[in-house]
């Protein structure tokens, strides 16, 4: 199914396939991003990118003080400032390991994730090795047998891929530039 982003009841009918453990296809802040229920999308989305099983998925939280229910980490408040926003931050867990959370600056982005009561995986739209889909129309052929929903906002044909920052030891670090720059005062642990 593709629906369109800016129909009224987009948001509501995308959390609804989200929690019927479906994978979707849908735009971010940043590229668009295969999505699900964390946990139980974990093998849709491996099987559609053909990605190795042992890469994590970023996880995408509703509010930036959801943070606080998936990690006892205290976060600089500095480089929590980006939030809502295209920064992902990988924290310790509650499990003991690692995960990278990001709240997302797209509003109806985070109306979604709130309507499914659960965080949901992001990983940019693309087969493993290859770059990200940006197009629209590219998406579609691509993986529109594969997807149970593409959300259609157009093309983000100019859109940078979020910001990762690893928050796990003595100073921060910075796997990979994307949209946001952080500056060196948001690299410390508080």
């Amino acid at each position: 199914m593709i629906l369109a982003k800016s129909s009224s009841d987009s948001a509501e009918i995308t959390a609804r396939i989200l929690r019927e453990k479906k994978l979707t296809i849908i735009p971010t802040d940043t590229i668009y991003g295969f999505s699900g229920i964390v946990p139980d999308a974990n093998e849709l989305i491996i099987r559609a990118k053909g990605r190795d099983e042992g890469k994590p998925f970023i996880q995408l939280i509703a509010e930036p003080s959801d943070l606080t229910r998936y990690t006892a980490e205290r976060i600089n408040p500095e480089l929590l400032r980006y939030w809502p926003g295209a920064v992902t931050i990988i924290a310790k867990n509650r499990n003991g390991g690692t995960t990278a959370y990001r709240c997302p600056g797209d509003e109806w982005l985070r109306t979604v994730i709130a309507k499914t009561g659960s965080p949901i995986y992001s990983t940019s739209v693309n087969r493993a090795g290859e770059p990200a889909l940006k197009l629209i129309s590219a998406i579609i052929a691509e993986f529109g047998s594969v997807a149970d929903l593409i959300v259609d906002d157009g093309d983000h044909a100019e859109a940078m891929a979020s910001t990762i920052v690893d928050a796990t030891g003595e100073k921060y670090r910075i796997i990979r530039n994307g949209a946001v720059t952080i500056p060196e005062n948001c690299l410390v642990r508080p």
